[in-house]
C-alpha cells in the first residue's frame, strides 16, 4: 500500500505545458518519442540474418569470425557503458537538443558500412552507433516520463513496450527480404532517423524553462540502486528467450526458419499484449507487478528448458512473452518513482545501461551455464530458477524502497 501511495504522490505532479501551444503533450509528441525509442531495436534485429553473408564477404580479413558478430553486439555494450553519461548531459543541458543531434549521428554512422572499405572501420562505426543509441534511448524515455504523469505515464511506458515488440516483428521481416540483395542493404534503413531528427525540434519542447543546470541534485542512491540492480539481472533474463529460443527449438527438431520465425513472433505478440495493458496493471503497484513479471519468466524458462517437445515450448513461449512484456515497463516505472525532473535523465540513463549490459551478458551467461550443466535445456531451466528467486527478492526490495 505504501508503494502505491508513493507512486500516486509522484503521479500527481502537474504535466508541463508546450510554450508554443499552451497545451500539454499529446499523441504528436508521444509518436515521435515512441518511434525513436525503437531505433536500438532496429540494429539488434536487422543485422542478425546477414551475419553469415558478412562473414563470407570478409573471409580474407584476419579474425573475421570474431569481429563480424561484434558488429551486432558492440552497440549494446556501448549503450550499457555510456547511457549514464548521456543521462547526465540530458539533465544538465536538456533532452531535446541532445536527442536531435543523436538522431542525426545515428543516420550518419549507421549507414557508414555502405561505403567503409574495411571490417575494422565498420566495427568502429558501430561503436559510434552505440553512443547515438544510448542518447536516443535515454532522452526518449526521460521525455516520456517528463511529458506524461499518473496513469498517462504508465500507459506510455506500456506503449513503449508494445511499439518495440511490434517493431521487432516488422524489422525481422524486412531484414529477411533485404538480406537477399546483399549484406550491406539493411544499413540503408538507418536513414529512418532523419525524418525523426527533423520532426523533433518542431514537435518536442523543453519540459522546463532554462534547462541548463550548473549543479545537479544527487540521485537517491540508497533506494535507487535497488531497481537498477534488479534491472541488470532482469536484462539478462529478458533476453534469454530472445537469444536462445531458436537454438532450443532446433534441439527439439524444429529446423524450418519460417517455423522458428513464427514462434518468435508469438513471443513478441504476447509481450505486446501485456505491455498494452500495463496502464491498468500498474495500479497494483511495483510490489506486485515487478515480482509477477519475474515469476512469469521463471515459470516459462523452467517449462522451455524441461519441455520434451516443440508444442510445449510454444505454450511456455507465450508465458515468457507475458513476463517480458510486463518486465520492462514495471522496472522502469519502479526506477523513476520519486525522481525529480533534474534527476530523471541520469536515472533513465542508469536504467538503460543496466538493461543493455544485461543484454550483452545474457549469451555469455547461458554459454557458461550450458557448459556447466551439460545442455541448453538445463541452462534455460537454471535461468528460470534464478528468475523465480529474483521474483521473491524483488517482492522484498520493492517493499523496502516504498518504505523510505
Amino acid at each position: 500500500m505504501a508503494d502505491m501511495t508513493s507512486e500516486r504522490s509522484v503521479a500527481t505532479t502537474t504535466a508541463p505545458v508546450n510554450p508554443r501551444t499552451g497545451r500539454p503533450a499529446g499523441w504528436a509528441q508521444a509518436s515521435v518519442l515512441l518511434v525513436a525509442a525503437c531505433l536500438p531495436v532496429l540494429g539488434a534485429v536487422l543485422l542478425a540474418p546477414g551475419l553469415p553473408s558478412m562473414t563470407r564477404a570478409f573471409a580474407d580479413t584476419a579474425g573475421a569470425s570474431v569481429l563480424v558478430p561484434l558488429v551486432l553486439t558492440a552497440p549494446a555494450l556501448l549503450i550499457g557503458l555510456t547511457a549514464p553519461f548521456a543521462g547526465r548531459v540530458a539533465d544538465r543541458v536538456g533532452r531535446t537538443g541532445l536527442l536531435t543531434v543523436a538522431l542525426l549521428l545515428y543516420a550518419i554512422v549507421g549507414t557508414a558500412p555502405l561505403y567503409l572499405p574495411s571490417l575494422t572501420l565498420i566495427l568502429a562505426s558501430r561503436v559510434l552507433v552505440g553512443l547515438a543509441e544510448a542518447a536516443i534511448m535515454t532522452c526518449c524515455t526521460a521525455l516520456l516520463a517528463d511529458y506524461f504523469h499518473g496513469p498517462a505515464r504508465q500507459r506510455m511506458l506500456g506503449l513503449q513496450g508494445v511499439v518495440m515488440s511490434v517493431a521487432a516483428i516488422v524489422f525481422v521481416a524486412v531484414a529477411g527480404a533485404l538480406i537477399a540483395t546483399g549484406w550491406q542493404t539493411p544499413f540503408w534503413l538507418y536513414l529512418v532517423s532523419i525524418p525523426l531528427a527533423l520532426l523533433a525540434p518542431l514537435v518536442l519542447w523543453r519540459p522546463v524553462a532554462g534547462e541548463h543546470v550548473e549543479q545537479l541534485p544527487a540521485l537517491p542512491w540508497r533506494s535507487f540502486v535497488r531497481p537498477v540492480g534488479v534491472t541488470l539481472v532482469g536484462g539478462v533474463l529478458f533476453y534469454v528467450a530472445v537469444v536462445e529460443l531458436s537454438y532450443r527449438l532446433d534441439e527439439l527438431g524444429v529446423t524450418s526458419a519460417s517455423s522458428i520465425g513464427l514462434i518468435s513472433a508469438l513471443l513478441s505478440l504476447s509481450s505486446a499484449l501485456v505491455s498494452w495493458s500495463f496502464g491498468r496493471l500498474s495500479r497494483l503497484g511495483s510490489r506486485v507487478v515487478v515480482p509477477a513479471a519475474f515469476a512469469l519468466l521463471g515459470v516459462a524458462y523452467v517449462g522451455i528448458g524441461l519441455a520434451p517437445s516443440a508444442p510445449i515450448v510454444v505454450v511456455f513461449t507465450l508465458v515468457a512473452g507475458l513476463g517480458s512484456g510486463l518486465l520492462l515497463p514495471s522496472l522502469l516505472s519502479w526506477t523513476l518513482t520519486g525522481l525529480s525532473y533534474a534527476q530523471r535523465g541520469r536515472g533513465t540513463g542508469f536504467w538503460v545501461a543496466a538493461l543493455f549490459l544485461g543484454e550483452f551478458i545474457c549469451p555469455l551467461a547461458i554459454l557458461a551455464l550450458n557448459a556447466a550443466l551439460g545442455g541448453l535445456g538445463m541452462a534455460i531451466c537454471a535461468a528460470g530458477v534464478l528468475s523465480l528467486a529474483v521474483a521473491a527478492l524483488a517482492r522484498r526490495l520493492t517493499k523496502v524502497t516504498a518504505g523510505r
